[in-house]
């Protein structure tokens, strides 16, 4: 899998800043993305209030045991 050159927290700052009323075009030239490219991280990590990650390193996947 190849390795992004943004974190996952740089990603929802990114993100943040976006609700926080910036525009996503002004965003996407200002850290040198296309559009497209913040579109997706905001499905992938948008409307999460930033704790995605978070709670899925913790989610463990119980078994029948």
């Amino acid at each position: 899998m190849k390795k992004g050159r943004f974190t996952e927290e740089q990603i929802i700052g990114v993100l943040k800043q976006h609700e926080a009323g910036r525009k996503v075009p002004e965003l996407a030239r200002e850290i040198g993305v296309s559009d497209a490219t913040i579109y997706t991280w905001k499905s992938k990590y948008g409307g999460h209030g930033g704790q995605r990650g978070t709670r899925l390193k913790g989610w463990r996947m119980k078994t029948g045991d």
